[in-house]
Protein backbone atom coordinates (compact mmCIF):
# COMPACT_ATOMS: atom_id res chain seq x y z
CA UNK A 1 0.00 0.00 0.00
CA UNK A 2 0.99 3.70 -0.35
CA UNK A 3 1.40 5.86 2.65
CA UNK A 4 2.83 9.59 2.89
CA UNK A 5 5.78 9.22 5.16
CA UNK A 6 7.93 11.75 7.51
CA UNK A 7 11.38 9.97 7.22
CA UNK A 8 13.29 12.51 8.58
CA UNK A 9 12.67 16.20 9.58
CA UNK A 10 15.22 17.64 7.66
CA UNK A 11 13.44 16.42 4.35
CA UNK A 12 10.22 16.78 2.93
CA UNK A 13 7.79 13.58 3.11
CA UNK A 14 7.56 11.19 0.42
CA UNK A 15 4.92 8.85 -0.51
CA UNK A 16 6.23 5.32 0.19
CA UNK A 17 5.50 1.76 -0.57
CA UNK A 18 4.80 -0.26 2.68
CA UNK A 19 3.38 -3.64 3.83
CA UNK A 20 -0.42 -3.58 4.94
CA UNK A 21 -0.64 -3.12 8.63
CA UNK A 22 -2.26 -5.48 11.03
CA UNK A 23 -4.48 -4.25 13.78
CA UNK A 24 -3.50 -4.62 17.41
CA UNK A 25 -5.84 -5.59 20.28
CA UNK A 26 -8.43 -2.81 20.77
CA UNK A 27 -7.88 -1.27 16.95
CA UNK A 28 -9.28 -1.66 13.21
CA UNK A 29 -7.55 -1.42 10.18
CA UNK A 30 -9.56 0.71 7.50
CA UNK A 31 -9.61 1.20 4.08
CA UNK A 32 -9.07 4.95 4.05
CA UNK A 33 -11.69 6.68 1.79
CA UNK A 34 -10.30 10.00 2.64
CA UNK A 35 -8.26 11.79 4.87
CA UNK A 36 -8.15 15.96 6.39
CA UNK A 37 -5.61 17.73 6.55
CA UNK A 38 -4.70 20.25 9.26
CA UNK A 39 -2.31 22.91 9.99
CA UNK A 40 -0.75 20.68 12.57
CA UNK A 41 0.29 18.30 9.19
CA UNK A 42 2.23 21.16 8.68
CA UNK A 43 4.08 21.46 12.09
CA UNK A 44 4.74 17.38 12.06
CA UNK A 45 6.04 17.25 9.06
CA UNK A 46 8.81 19.54 10.26
CA UNK A 47 8.40 18.29 13.76
CA UNK A 48 7.45 21.38 15.38
CA UNK A 49 3.74 20.01 16.73
CA UNK A 50 3.23 19.44 20.35
CA UNK A 51 2.40 15.38 19.47
CA UNK A 52 5.01 14.83 17.02
CA UNK A 53 5.55 10.86 16.42
CA UNK A 54 9.81 9.94 16.10
CA UNK A 55 10.00 9.16 12.21
CA UNK A 56 9.08 7.49 10.37
CA UNK A 57 5.41 7.74 10.47
CA UNK A 58 2.65 8.85 8.52
CA UNK A 59 1.14 11.54 7.84
CA UNK A 60 -2.91 12.29 8.59
CA UNK A 61 -4.52 12.68 11.63
CA UNK A 62 -8.21 12.55 10.87
CA UNK A 63 -10.01 9.99 8.64
CA UNK A 64 -12.83 8.23 7.30
CA UNK A 65 -13.02 4.40 5.70
CA UNK A 66 -14.60 1.44 6.03
CA UNK A 67 -13.58 -0.94 8.88
CA UNK A 68 -11.97 -4.11 7.15
CA UNK A 69 -9.99 -5.98 10.21
CA UNK A 70 -10.55 -5.94 13.49
CA UNK A 71 -7.93 -6.49 16.39
CA UNK A 72 -8.25 -8.70 19.32
CA UNK A 73 -10.92 -7.93 21.75
CA UNK A 74 -12.55 -5.58 19.23
CA UNK A 75 -16.54 -6.31 18.41
CA UNK A 76 -17.62 -2.68 17.55
CA UNK A 77 -17.12 -1.12 15.10
CA UNK A 78 -18.27 -3.77 12.60
CA UNK A 79 -16.29 -5.02 9.79
CA UNK A 80 -17.97 -3.26 6.52
CA UNK A 81 -18.81 0.06 8.95
CA UNK A 82 -17.66 3.25 7.76
CA UNK A 83 -16.43 5.47 10.54
CA UNK A 84 -14.58 8.79 10.96
CA UNK A 85 -11.74 8.80 13.37
CA UNK A 86 -9.44 11.19 14.61
CA UNK A 87 -6.14 8.84 15.25
CA UNK A 88 -3.83 11.64 14.98
CA UNK A 89 -1.41 10.54 12.34
CA UNK A 90 -1.49 7.72 10.00
CA UNK A 91 -4.83 8.70 7.88
CA UNK A 92 -2.87 9.73 4.37
CA UNK A 93 -2.71 5.86 3.11
CA UNK A 94 -4.79 3.21 1.40
CA UNK A 95 -5.13 2.11 4.66
CA UNK A 96 -4.38 2.44 8.34
CA UNK A 97 -4.96 1.27 11.87
CA UNK A 98 -6.85 3.47 14.62
CA UNK A 99 -8.25 2.78 18.02
CA UNK A 100 -11.69 1.07 17.56
CA UNK A 101 -13.29 3.03 20.16
CA UNK A 102 -12.66 6.57 19.02
CA UNK A 103 -13.90 5.22 15.65
CA UNK A 104 -17.74 7.30 15.26
CA UNK A 105 -19.83 5.70 12.09
CA UNK A 106 -20.54 8.34 9.36
CA UNK A 107 -24.20 9.12 8.39
CA UNK A 108 -25.16 7.84 5.09
CA UNK A 109 -26.33 11.83 3.91
CA UNK A 110 -22.66 13.05 5.15
CA UNK A 111 -19.94 12.37 2.10
CA UNK A 112 -16.59 10.46 3.32
CA UNK A 113 -15.07 14.19 2.15
CA UNK A 114 -16.57 15.94 4.60
CA UNK A 115 -16.31 13.57 7.44
CA UNK A 116 -13.04 13.19 6.99
CA UNK A 117 -12.19 16.95 7.63
CA UNK A 118 -15.28 17.44 10.10
CA UNK A 119 -13.66 16.22 13.36
CA UNK A 120 -10.85 18.72 14.36
CA UNK A 121 -12.23 21.77 12.90
CA UNK A 122 -15.65 21.61 14.13
CA UNK A 123 -14.77 20.13 17.44
CA UNK A 124 -12.02 22.65 17.78
CA UNK A 125 -14.66 25.46 17.22
CA UNK A 126 -17.64 23.90 18.92
CA UNK A 127 -15.46 22.87 22.21
CA UNK A 128 -13.25 26.62 22.58
CA UNK A 129 -16.25 28.57 22.28
CA UNK A 130 -18.88 26.91 24.18
CA UNK A 131 -16.75 25.15 26.82
CA UNK A 132 -13.79 27.46 27.11
CA UNK A 133 -15.39 30.73 26.26
CA UNK A 134 -18.81 30.51 27.32
CA UNK A 135 -20.01 32.49 24.07
CA UNK A 136 -23.36 33.60 25.19
CA UNK A 137 -25.87 34.94 22.29
CA UNK A 138 -25.95 38.47 21.85
CA UNK A 139 -22.19 38.92 22.16
CA UNK A 140 -19.59 40.18 19.51
CA UNK A 141 -17.15 36.97 18.47
CA UNK A 142 -14.50 38.12 16.63
CA UNK A 143 -12.43 35.35 14.24
CA UNK A 144 -9.19 35.90 12.69
CA UNK A 145 -7.98 33.77 10.15
CA UNK A 146 -11.43 33.11 9.33
CA UNK A 147 -11.37 31.41 5.74
CA UNK A 148 -8.93 28.65 7.10
CA UNK A 149 -9.82 25.19 8.63
CA UNK A 150 -10.46 26.22 11.89
CA UNK A 151 -11.83 29.84 11.45
CA UNK A 152 -14.69 29.29 9.07
CA UNK A 153 -15.74 26.88 11.51
CA UNK A 154 -16.02 28.94 14.12
CA UNK A 155 -17.80 31.60 12.26
CA UNK A 156 -20.12 28.90 11.69
CA UNK A 157 -20.68 27.60 15.05
CA UNK A 158 -20.52 31.46 16.22
CA UNK A 159 -23.65 32.04 14.64
CA UNK A 160 -25.16 28.99 15.37
CA UNK A 161 -24.78 30.04 19.16
CA UNK A 162 -26.58 33.68 18.41
CA UNK A 163 -23.47 35.22 18.13
CA UNK A 164 -22.54 38.81 16.11
CA UNK A 165 -19.25 37.56 14.51
CA UNK A 166 -16.93 39.46 13.01
CA UNK A 167 -14.38 37.76 10.27
CA UNK A 168 -10.41 39.03 10.06
CA UNK A 169 -8.99 37.38 6.39
CA UNK A 170 -6.92 38.03 4.06
CA UNK A 171 -8.51 39.15 0.63
CA UNK A 172 -12.02 39.92 -0.43
CA UNK A 173 -12.32 36.31 -1.85
CA UNK A 174 -11.56 34.49 1.41
CA UNK A 175 -13.72 37.61 2.95
CA UNK A 176 -16.22 35.86 0.63
CA UNK A 177 -16.24 32.45 1.95
CA UNK A 178 -16.18 33.77 5.41
CA UNK A 179 -19.50 35.90 4.29
CA UNK A 180 -21.19 32.97 2.90
CA UNK A 181 -21.18 31.00 6.48
CA UNK A 182 -22.50 33.74 8.35
CA UNK A 183 -20.21 36.46 9.10
CA UNK A 184 -21.96 39.40 9.81
CA UNK A 185 -18.71 41.97 9.45
CA UNK A 186 -15.71 41.39 7.63
CA UNK A 187 -12.11 42.71 8.09
CA UNK A 188 -9.49 42.53 5.24
CA UNK A 189 -6.23 42.18 7.22
CA UNK A 190 -4.35 43.13 4.25
CA UNK A 191 -5.98 46.64 3.84
CA UNK A 192 -8.12 47.20 7.34
CA UNK A 193 -6.37 48.28 10.05
CA UNK A 194 -8.06 45.19 12.63
CA UNK A 195 -7.78 47.16 16.26
CA UNK A 196 -9.57 50.11 14.73
CA UNK A 197 -11.75 48.25 12.55
CA UNK A 198 -13.34 46.31 15.78
CA UNK A 199 -13.41 48.76 17.75
CA UNK A 200 -15.42 50.92 15.03
CA UNK A 201 -17.83 47.73 15.18
CA UNK A 202 -18.02 47.94 19.00
CA UNK A 203 -15.45 46.30 20.35
CA UNK A 204 -14.84 41.78 20.74
CA UNK A 205 -16.52 39.98 23.71
CA UNK A 206 -14.72 36.79 22.30
CA UNK A 207 -11.39 36.56 20.18
CA UNK A 208 -10.95 32.73 18.26
CA UNK A 209 -6.89 33.20 17.56
CA UNK A 210 -5.71 30.59 15.33
CA UNK A 211 -2.92 32.86 13.58
CA UNK A 212 -1.26 34.84 16.79
CA UNK A 213 1.57 37.16 15.64
CA UNK A 214 0.65 40.80 15.14
CA UNK A 215 -3.00 39.86 14.36
CA UNK A 216 -3.38 38.71 18.31
CA UNK A 217 -1.92 42.48 19.45
CA UNK A 218 -4.60 43.88 17.43
CA UNK A 219 -7.46 41.95 18.66
CA UNK A 220 -6.25 42.08 22.25
CA UNK A 221 -6.42 46.06 21.60
CA UNK A 222 -9.82 45.89 20.48
CA UNK A 223 -11.49 43.81 23.37
CA UNK A 224 -14.16 44.69 25.52
CA UNK A 225 -14.00 44.57 28.98
CA UNK A 226 -14.35 40.93 30.72
CA UNK A 227 -13.37 39.99 27.32
CA UNK A 228 -12.12 36.05 26.22
CA UNK A 229 -9.35 35.46 23.92
CA UNK A 230 -9.09 31.82 22.86
CA UNK A 231 -5.39 30.72 21.40
CA UNK A 232 -5.71 28.02 19.08
CA UNK A 233 -2.60 28.17 17.46
CA UNK A 234 0.06 30.41 15.70
CA UNK A 235 -0.55 29.97 11.63
CA UNK A 236 1.70 33.45 11.46
CA UNK A 237 4.61 31.14 12.92
CA UNK A 238 4.67 34.17 15.73
CA UNK A 239 3.81 32.74 19.26
CA UNK A 240 2.53 36.46 21.10
CA UNK A 241 3.89 37.42 24.10
CA UNK A 242 0.93 38.64 26.32
CA UNK A 243 1.20 42.25 28.13
CA UNK A 244 0.01 41.28 31.33
CA UNK A 245 -1.20 44.90 31.60
CA UNK A 246 -3.61 44.97 29.06
CA UNK A 247 -5.01 42.04 30.23
CA UNK A 248 -5.12 43.58 33.91
CA UNK A 249 -6.50 46.75 33.75
CA UNK A 250 -9.62 45.41 30.98
CA UNK A 251 -10.02 42.36 32.93
CA UNK A 252 -9.29 40.40 29.91
CA UNK A 253 -9.34 36.28 30.33
CA UNK A 254 -6.31 34.59 27.73
CA UNK A 255 -7.85 30.72 27.16
CA UNK A 256 -5.41 27.97 25.91
CA UNK A 257 -7.22 25.54 24.13
CA UNK A 258 -6.01 22.41 22.56
CA UNK A 259 -8.79 19.72 21.17
CA UNK A 260 -6.57 16.60 20.75
CA UNK A 261 -5.33 16.87 24.48
CA UNK A 262 -8.63 16.13 25.43
CA UNK A 263 -8.05 12.75 24.77
CA UNK A 264 -5.80 12.56 27.61
CA UNK A 265 -8.23 13.49 30.32
CA UNK A 266 -11.89 14.16 29.41
CA UNK A 267 -12.84 12.24 25.62
CA UNK A 268 -16.65 12.33 26.84
CA UNK A 269 -16.21 16.05 26.05
CA UNK A 270 -14.83 15.52 22.73
CA UNK A 271 -17.62 12.33 22.03
CA UNK A 272 -20.33 14.79 23.72
CA UNK A 273 -19.04 17.26 21.36
CA UNK A 274 -18.87 15.62 18.06
CA UNK A 275 -23.10 14.13 18.84
CA UNK A 276 -23.74 17.37 19.19
CA UNK A 277 -21.88 18.95 15.84
CA UNK A 278 -23.12 15.68 13.80
CA UNK A 279 -26.75 16.71 14.57
CA UNK A 280 -26.38 20.54 13.68
CA UNK A 281 -25.12 18.65 10.72
CA UNK A 282 -28.23 16.36 10.23
CA UNK A 283 -30.36 19.91 11.00
CA UNK A 284 -28.48 21.37 8.07
CA UNK A 285 -27.09 24.03 10.46
CA UNK A 286 -23.72 23.64 9.56
CA UNK A 287 -22.38 23.40 5.58
CA UNK A 288 -18.48 22.09 5.27
CA UNK A 289 -16.42 23.84 2.67
CA UNK A 290 -13.71 21.94 0.88
CA UNK A 291 -12.00 23.65 -1.34
CA UNK A 292 -9.60 21.10 -2.41
CA UNK A 293 -9.88 17.28 -2.97
CA UNK A 294 -6.41 15.86 -3.85
CA UNK A 295 -5.75 12.32 -4.89
CA UNK A 296 -3.04 11.15 -2.62
CA UNK A 297 -0.27 10.67 -5.08
CA UNK A 298 -0.53 14.55 -5.26
CA UNK A 299 -0.26 14.95 -1.15
CA UNK A 300 2.76 17.40 -1.13
CA UNK A 301 0.87 19.58 -3.66
CA UNK A 302 -2.12 19.55 -0.70
CA UNK A 303 0.67 20.39 2.33
CA UNK A 304 1.72 23.52 -0.11
CA UNK A 305 -1.85 24.81 -0.78
CA UNK A 306 -2.45 25.07 3.00
CA UNK A 307 1.48 26.28 3.56
CA UNK A 308 0.62 29.06 1.16
CA UNK A 309 -2.39 29.81 2.51
CA UNK A 310 -4.31 29.44 -1.07
CA UNK A 311 -6.79 26.76 0.65
CA UNK A 312 -9.72 27.93 2.34
CA UNK A 313 -12.11 25.70 4.65
CA UNK A 314 -10.44 22.25 4.04
CA UNK A 315 -7.99 20.37 1.88
CA UNK A 316 -8.61 16.81 1.68
CA UNK A 317 -6.88 13.64 0.17
CA UNK A 318 -8.29 10.74 -0.80
CA UNK A 319 -6.11 7.79 -2.44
Amino acid sequence: MRAFQVSSFATDPTLESLAPPTPAPGEVLLEVAACGLNFADLLMANGTYQDTPKPPFTLGMEVCGTVVAQGAGVDTPAIGTRVAVFGGKGGMADQGVFPAALCRPVPEEMTSETAAGFMVAYGTSHLALTRRAQLEAGETLLVLGAAGGVGLTAVEIGKALGATVIAVARGVDKLAVAKAAGADHLIDSETDDIKSAVKALGGADVVYDPVGGDAFKAALGACNREARVIVIGFASGEVPQIPANIILVKNITVIGFYWGGYLGFDADALTDSLATLMSWHAAGKLKPHVSHVIQLDNASQALELMRSRKSTGKVVITP
